[in-house]
């Protein structure tokens, strides 16, 4: 009985918590306000002088130096004209922009050409449903290898696997999404970031330790078992608490109930993955040979061009069989239905577009500020004032990291203001640099699904409102607080065991300096 009012008491809260979200104004109008609102703050921080001082590392030279920032004003000459003069860099450099773009020219034309309703009716028939939630999670951990090809392909791809099985289509987005942010440094393999924050935690231990290196391969032992948990976390909120909570999906409008897959289709499904082997095959021709033209220097994998295509080679794998079922099912007749399956799958983004403009600016103008370093350093003041050691402090210094990644969502530049202040400090502590780094991936990660400051977020947001208008920014953060809290807690107690037992985290780790 008491789990069962536990239970419809977290139900209430997600209920109202999506109820209060979803009657805020819309997103462009909220992002618009907490415009102003960064305005308004930065000049009165501005005119009070507010500066803070902290070792950081310098992100080109990835050198460490004692750096003054002050709060800067867009209220002064110079920030009116930062304001006006980059209002069209802010939108088109913005992370999230191009990603979607290129990846839904091929993903687009897969989906009107009928190839994934197809490819997932087929599976239906054959792939046993309790697998189902596992493995959409588990696609999404192991997507961050591939950066920010998860959140592009992968989410929208989780709400259409659950609609092929009959479930709920947020079911599946969430499910994804937890995968790829919440989940976001845990994986099988290294992925790009793990050369980044190494690089930082080095020369932030260096402070204190001229000679330590801190290798890439230093949280490989952890983050490969993190695989495991979150896939777990990650199957047991989907199944037992969001979709229950979601009901029976009711579409706007009617779809198309025929789950069955014609001779034609079946012909179309063949070529079609025969092509998709075919250009799997020629991409892996160019990154796998030793010298292959995608890889980096030295002959590797994490720096190379391979990775820094990874959304164009997305592209081409949903756009060559995509085209070729479309040929063989006659649903594409010539060039010209082509470019229209890709003018329809960029239409269907209008309205993320527009939404991406606003966010876009608020981001860019909070980044210039200096208001993101200010409570990023005044949090390491305050961990530094409660005199905690051991697990205590490490367990409060990945709740600072969750609380501050509301507010910073790029891993790298929390990393780079935050090491040289906690790395060193804990190294004074007997906690080795690896470790520290280890408590930072897991705070940085927890909150990503909760975060609006997080790039892909409005994103997400608009891969909902596919199915529901009235779906927004309320409805996809009571999805994910679930997620967000429960990553969080285990995934902690997961740490907690791991430091208490003494399991190295990395090879050649030590848990202690």
């Amino acid at each position: 009985m008491v789990s069962q009012k536990n239970k419809a008491k977290s139900l209430g809260i997600l209920n109202f918590i999506e109820e209060k979200g979803n009657r805020l104004p819309h997103p462009i109008t909220i992002f618009s306000i907490f415009t102003l609102a960064v305005i308004v703050l930065s000049h009165v921080f501005y005119v009070m002088g507010t500066s803070v001082t902290y070792e950081g590392v310098n992100r080109e030279t990835m050198a460490t130096e004692t750096l003054t920032v002050k709060i800067v004003s867009l209220l002064v000459p110079e920030g009116i004209a930062f304001m006006f003069s980059n209002v069209v860099a802010n939108f088109t450099s913005f992370v999230a922009l191009g990603p979607v773009l290129v990846a839904m020219l091929g993903v687009g034309v897969a989906e009107k050409t009928g190839y994934i309703r197809a490819v997932m009716t087929h599976t239906v028939t054959k792939a046993p449903k309790r697998f189902v939630t596992p493995i959409v999670v588990l696609m999404g951990v192991l997507s961050n290898v591939a950066a920010s090809v998860g959140y592009v392909v992968l989410v929208p791809l989780g709400a259409i696997i659950f609609l092929g099985f009959k479930r709920h289509p947020l079911a599946g987005l969430s499910a994804a999404f937890a995968g790829v942010a919440g989940g976001y440094s845990a994986n099988l393999f290294l992925g790009t970031n793990d050369p980044i924050l190494s690089g930082m935690t080095t020369e932030a231990a260096r402070i204190l330790d001229a000679g330590y290196i801190v290798n890439p391969t230093d949280n490989w032992f952890f983050m490969f078992a993190s695989t495991f948990l979150i896939v777990l976390i990650g199957t047991i909120v989907t199944d037992k608490l969001i979709e229950p909570r979601l009901g029976k999906y009711v579409p706007s409008e009617p779809l198309d109930q025929n789950h069955t897959i014609t001779g034609l289709e079946k012909k179309g499904i063949l070529w079609a993955n025969l092509s998709l082997l075919v250009t799997v095959i020629g991409i892996a021709l160019l990154v796998l040979p030793e010298n292959a033209v995608l890889r980096g220097e030295g002959g590797g994998l994490i720096q190379s061009p391979f990775m820094s295509s990874i959304i164009f080679i997305m592209m081409v794998i949903f756009l060559v069989p995509g085209v070729v079922f479309g040929i063989v099912t006659k649903t594409l007749k010539n060039d010209k239905d082509i470019a229209e399956s890709m003018t329809a799958s960029i239409e269907t983004m209008a309205g993320f577009i527009v939404l991406i403009f606003f966010a876009a600016q608020f981001i860019a103008l909070f980044n210039y500020t200096n208001l993101g370093t200010l409570i990023a350093v005044k949090g390491a003041g305050f961990l530094q004032m409660i005199h905690l050691d051991g697990i205590p402090l490490l367990v409060v210094f990945i709740f600072i990291t969750a609380t501050i990644n509301l507010f910073i969502a790029a891993d790298s530049a929390k990393w780079a203001i935050m090491a040289p202040v906690f790395v060193p400090m804990f190294m004074q502590m007997g906690i080795a640099p690896e470790i520290t780094q280890v408590a930072y991936r897991i705070g940085d990660s927890s909150t990503n699904i909760i975060s609006p400051l997080m790039p892909f977020f409005p994103l997400v947001v608009a891969f909902a409102q596919r199915y529901g208008k009235q779906n927004g920014i309320g409805t996809v953060i009571s999805l994910m607080l679930p997620y967000s809290i429960a990553i969080l807690i285990c995934w902690t107690l997961f740490f907690a065991i791991w430091y208490f037992i003494g399991i190295p985290v990395g090879p050649g780790t030590s848990l202690t300096y």
